[in-house]
């Protein structure tokens, strides 16, 4: 078995456009829910609709097969979650949290192994 010596930075690449994808979905549901539950300015739309617009062409980069990006992107997508709660809600974590999100990458790992078929 030979490894492609730009897998890791393959790996690397995706893992960043993963995350800058989960970004700038959480921001585009995040400003309406402060205009809409705390009466923040409805001028928050704008970047919120810009971001998931952001989202949607992100989606778009990856060169396999949609279905099984949108599942490992759900994992990442829990993980940044996860983080912005804490960081951006101020809201600690539990333990449960953290297994959780242990349990949604170990799957995000077995549907990444699953290969091609032909």
């Amino acid at each position: 078995m030979t490894i492609c010596p730009s897998a890791p930075t393959a790996l690397l690449r995706t893992t960043l456009l993963f995350a800058l994808t989960a970004v700038s979905e959480i921001v585009g549901c995040y400003l309406p829910y402060k205009v809409l539950k705390e009466g923040k300015t409805p001028l928050l739309l704008l970047p919120a609709a810009l971001s998931l617009a952001l989202f949607a062409w992100l989606l778009t980069l990856h060169p396999t097969a949609a279905g099984r990006v949108y599942a490992v992107y759900g994992a990442v997508y829990v993980s940044v979650a996860l983080v912005w709660l804490r960081v951006v809600d101020g809201v600690p974590l539990t333990l449960r949290d953290l297994v959780g999100v242990v349990v949604v990458l170990a799957g995000m790992g077995v549907l990444m192994g699953g290969g091609q078929r032909s």
